[in-house]
């Protein structure tokens, strides 16, 4: 398939978004005023990108707080000697060093599946995922163990900046949209997705309100940041 730009132009997507769907119009309208002025394009989106070791640093921020993850994560860059964590630094450990890090058994055997199949050459490299489509890069990194569907997706959003990416499962997008519909629960995934059709082909950008939608609804101060998988 042709080349994939990483990025895409945030303002576009806010005029479209605005002019398409009036009740996510409204609410972005709130989320502006409160954040002082549209959510921008992410600088991210422009900087180097490694998917191997934003996948193991995936893995070892799961299910910790931001901090306690990050001490971890240092601890095993200061065991393997390196800030890079491939096949061939996490390698330079036996387990028992990566258990004294903090790295839980669970974690451990997903950075080992990772790194074997890193090495059997089954993760796409940034060039590769440049001309893979979203299903395919999904498709890709979930057989990965510890690396589900949310995960792919949060590296498709945040990192390679793909445009029309909708989270469905995840529980504050749905529940910004409950806020936007005004409906009595959460849509559920399925419904979702359908709902979501409208806000294509910036479903990424329309995500990024939901979030912030989500938490003004349910009265917390500062929107969550959901980079982290």
């Amino acid at each position: 398939m042709p080349r994939q730009v990483r990025g895409f132009d945030a303002q576009a997507a806010h005029a479209h978004l605005s002019r398409k769907c009036r009740r996510l119009g409204a609410w972005m309208k709130k989320v502006d005023r409160l954040e002082n002025g549209p959510i921008p394009d992410d600088a991210r989106w422009r900087q180097r990108f490694d998917p191997v070791d934003a996948l193991a640093r995936a893995i070892l921020f799961q299910q910790l707080s931001g901090k306690a993850a990050s001490t971890i994560v240092g601890r095993v860059e200061a065991a393997i000697g390196s800030a890079r964590l491939h096949h061939d630094t996490l390698g330079r450990c036996d387990d028992a060093t990566l258990r004294a890090c903090g790295v839980s058994g669970n974690k451990l055997l997903a950075l080992r599946d990772l790194s074997a199949r890193e090495a059997r050459g089954e993760i796409p490299d940034l060039r590769a995922m440049a001309h893979m489509d979203n299903d395919a890069i999904v498709a890709a990194l979930v057989p990965i163990r510890g690396i589900g569907r949310w995960t792919v997706e949060m590296m498709l959003m945040f990192r390679l900046g793909r445009p029309d990416i909708l989270p469905v499962d995840d529980l504050g997008i749905r529940k910004g949209a409950q806020f936007v519909d005004k409906l009595d629960a959460m849509p559920a995934p399925k419904a979702l997705a359908q709902i979501g059709e409208r806000w294509g082909p910036y479903r990424t950008y329309a995500s990024l309100y939901l979030w912030r939608i989500a938490d003004i609804g349910s009265g917390v101060a500062k929107p969550v940041d959901r980079s982290q998988g």
